[in-house]
């Protein structure tokens, strides 16, 4: 489930809980969508502490968004993930190097708000 949460207009800021679905994705992406037309840049904030798993289909269109969005990854400057997962921590970390001109970072529960803040800030090092 997706749960969009109160930010600026250039920061998606979403929590995901339970299972994500091709539905939830679809939802999420017309979001994006959305807001790209309206920024030229954004960020994301991602609350993961209650996410679960995701569905093949949901799987599936991550992927195929995210390669069709590769001509404009510069426009996504930087993307906060909280978690109290150490899978998620440790994912966050390795996949920051590999996406050029994003920054990726994780944060605790307990830094919710630092993490919100810090994708707020694209403009930010």
């Amino acid at each position: 489930m997706i749960e969009f949460l109160h930010a600026p207009d250039h920061v998606l800021a979403v929590r995901i809980s339970g299972t994500l679905t091709a539905e939830d994705y679809d939802r999420m992406f017309a979001e994006v969508e959305a807001r790209l037309a309206r920024n030229p840049r954004m960020a994301v904030y991602a609350d993961l502490i209650g996410f679960k798993d995701l569905t093949v289909e949901a799987a599936a269109k991550d992927l195929g968004y995210a390669i069709a969005k590769i001509p404009e990854w510069k426009r996504f400057r930087r993307e906060a993930v909280v978690s109290d997962r150490h899978w998620i921590q440790t994912l966050v970390k390795a996949v920051d190097p590999l996406l050029p001109g994003i920054q990726v970072r994780a944060f605790l529960p307990e830094q919710k708000d630092a993490a919100l803040d810090w994708a707020c800030d694209i403009d930010g090092d």
